[in-house]
């Protein structure tokens, strides 16, 4: 699979519809995300999910010119060039949008070590 360069490139994504959810709440700064492609969605061929480990769903990744921030990556975008399910970190929180940093290869496996973090709990 030709997945997107992780490691050489900082690479950001806007969260949308976490209203439809549990709103803001659930996320805080750094707080880990687990991206998952979602091919059958009715409404977006190219829709991820965004999903926290005690929360379960909590949004998708924006893949609209209208919720899409500037200086962020479209869902559309992205959909091809990451697993079926990798890994975002949340690194800014406003009233209306979420912007989250997808992790490196390297940054994922250093989670991996710490038995505690919740990427060792939201991996399947």
């Amino acid at each position: 699979m030709d997945t997107v360069n992780k490691n050489n490139n900082d690479i950001y994504i806007t969260l949308v519809g976490f209203n439809q959810f549990h709103g803001t709440k659930p996320f805080k700064i750094n707080s880990l995300l687990k991206l998952v492609k979602d091919p059958n969605n009715q409404y977006d061929l190219e829709a991820i999910g965004v999903h926290m480990r005690y929360a379960g769903q909590v949004a998708y990744v924006a893949n609209s010119t209208r919720t899409v921030v500037k200086g962020t990556m479209s869902g559309g975008r992205l959909y091809d060039k990451i697993l079926d399910t990798d890994f975002a970190e949340v690194k800014f929180i406003s009233n209306d949008s979420i912007i989250a940093k997808i992790l490196t290869d390297d940054e994922i496996e250093e989670l991996k070590k710490d038995p505690e973090n919740d990427i060792n709990f939201i991996l399947d």
